[in-house]
């Protein structure tokens, strides 16, 4: 049976989540980002596209070309909020249901025609997310995540492209390489000098130079060229956490090193989240009690994989669950229902100094290993007192 996965995108997704909140906002240019000129985009709407406006773009240069646009900070958790209810939404009705990114879900209606016709039923779940949120989407439909996806991005704004089997190829071969999901600005340069510019060119490289050329990566998009992702619409309900924990050699009550010790274990997981590009929407702190006594809390959170944010977080539940005043054996940080997305989206307090900071820290642990690069706050420990 021919697979058939529908990728959904909603449209300028922090944009129309404002308008929700504003509708004098429709039509004009907005842009989301920092809050002030030395930040960055986050997103903008169609209309503040048309000036040269982009994502990433630091907001001085955004003022410049569109000077009448109106700029937003954003609102991370009111966008959070409208995320889980589209997805909500959406998975009270498909069969399997993965979301991606804050603002995209994957589909596998595969059978579907059998019963109900898988384009109609994408267009009606389309039609009954802008009726119940206020949201409009776009989405593409065809046999594999990499070629619905672009169908999509081909689509925007409001509208729909399937992307039968047959035509897989002659939709893929015109296009630019920079369109192929995943593909980043070094293997599109890289790519593009030895002038291999459209899909075509790279689909009919033999598979074997791509390999000598990137390794695995150009293997991958070698497949992809040709219309071939075996990749799996993965429920979100199976996504995994990410935890840490530390289990104390002498059971302990010294806040300082116990401050220490969360802000230590928040960057390594902040890490992680980084480091997979993903993006968590609950944190939770566990601790032991000496007398085995365990306890934990949870809270959900707006989209985030910032240290600082999370540290903040931590430190607030860690308040809330340290209540007996005893000495601790344990303790532990988690982070769950994970999307993947770009740290970057979450960053609407931070300069562009900051994300440069953010980007250059993670390119040493990723060097370097994770212990690279360490705050100070979380350096106060003692290592005859932990135990691995």
């Amino acid at each position: 049976m021919e697979r058939c996965i529908a990728h959904m995108d909603l449209d300028a997704f922090f944009v129309s989540c404002e308008r929700l909140k504003n509708s004098s906002l429709i039509g004009k240019p907005v842009v989301i980002g920092g809050g002030s000129n030395r930040g960055v985009v986050s997103t903008c709407s169609y209309e503040a596209r048309k000036f040269g406006v982009r994502s990433a773009m630091p907001i001085a240069y955004a003022r410049k070309l569109c000077p009448d646009a109106i700029y937003l900070k954003g609102d991370m958790e009111l966008y959070s909020k409208l995320s889980h209810t589209v997805r909500d939404v959406i998975s009270e009705k498909a069969p399997v249901l993965e979301q991606s990114s804050i603002d995209e879900y994957y589909m596998d209606i595969t059978g579907m025609d059998r019963f109900f016709g898988s384009l109609k039923f994408t267009q009606e779940l389309m039609k009954r997310v802008e009726k119940e949120v206020g949201l409009t989407m776009s989405f593409g439909m065809s046999v594999n995540k990499t070629v619905s996806k672009m169908a999509t991005n081909m689509a925007k704004p409001h509208g729909f492209l399937e992307v039968p089997q047959q035509q897989v190829l002659p939709f893929l071969d015109p296009q630019s390489i920079r369109k192929i999901p995943m593909l980043g600005s070094q293997s599109f340069k890289l790519l593009s000098r030895i002038g291999i510019k459209v899909i075509r060119t790279l689909r009919e490289m033999p598979c074997e130079a791509l390999d000598e050329l990137m390794g695995k990566s150009g293997v991958s998009l070698w497949k992809k060229a040709n219309g071939v992702d075996n990749s799996l619409v993965v429920p979100y309900e199976a996504r995994k956490s990410i935890s840490t924990e530390r289990t104390f050699m002498k059971d302990t009550i010294d806040m300082i090193q116990l401050n220490a010790v969360l802000v230590g274990m928040v960057e390594k997981v902040a890490f992680q989240l980084r480091k997979e590009n993903k993006l968590c929407a609950t944190i939770a702190v566990r601790i032991r009690y000496s007398n085995f006594d365990t306890e934990s809390v949870q809270k959900k959170i707006p989209f985030t994989a910032s240290d600082d944010e999370l540290i903040d977080y931590a430190k607030q539940l860690f308040k809330k669950v340290y209540k007996r005043r005893m000495l601790i054996r344990l303790i532990g940080v988690k982070v769950s229902n994970l999307v993947h997305g770009n740290h970057q989206i979450d960053l609407f307090n931070d300069t562009s100094k900051m994300i440069d900071l953010y980007q250059a820290v993670d390119k040493m642990k990723l060097r370097y290993g994770s212990k690279a690069v360490l705050r100070a706050s979380g350096l106060y420990r003692s290592p005859e007192t932990i135990r691995k």
